[in-house]
């Protein structure tokens, strides 16, 4: 018993370290978009703000959909890192259950595939995304608020916000990431 308790100590910390969103408590169970529609979520989308992950460390954040078969949708997330560079990684997004197609299951490589819920979206100005994992006691949770331009109204945002917080979401953890044209021009090279 001792020792299960040292891995889970570790395992805590670890997750605790990694930037990722912690919380006591089980995942909440929100609703999603009524009547999802991946053929008009397909297309470039950009990051606007996010609750921070251990696997996301750039600005200029992007991602691009595309249909691949019934019920599965290619991912493509993009992001310019502070040397430059851009990183990026392909990936693939499943309904789980064709009855609740807003309710996604993303994998990229070799990971295991994650929630990746869309709670809200007009399909052409914003997107609202959020995933979460029980680890016992506690949940992980993520978050992205996305748009079809590098900008977003702040009404939108506030719109937003209010859906993350009715379901307990701190959205004061949520960090903005930086689209500024000039900064990101390398991105579109």
């Amino acid at each position: 018993m001792k020792a299960m308790q040292v891995i889970s100590l570790t395992l805590l910390s670890v997750l605790a370290v990694s930037a990722e969103v912690l919380r006591f408590g089980r995942c909440p169970k929100p609703a999603v978009q009524a009547d999802f529609n991946s053929s008009m979520y397909i297309g470039k989308w950009y990051e606007i703000m996010k609750l921070p992950t251990f696997f996301q460390k750039g600005e200029c954040g992007t991602a691009t959909y595309s249909a691949k078969s019934p019920g599965v949708i290619g991912v493509l997330n993009s992001e310019l890192l502070a040397d430059g560079s851009t990183n990026s990684i392909l990936g693939s997004a499943k309904v789980k259950d064709l009855t609740e197609p807003a309710k996604l299951e993303v994998s990229f490589n070799a990971s295991p595939p994650g929630p990746y819920w869309v709670l809200s979206t007009d399909y052409e100005g914003h997107s609202l995304v959020y995933g979460c994992r029980d680890y016992g006691i506690f949940r992980m949770e993520f978050s992205w608020i996305l748009s079809r331009e590098p900008t977003i109204p702040e009404e939108t945002v506030e719109e937003l916000h209010g859906i993350l917080s009715s379901i307990g979401v701190d959205v004061s953890k949520m960090v903005p990431t930086n689209q500024d044209e000039a900064f990101c021009s390398t991105m579109s090279q």
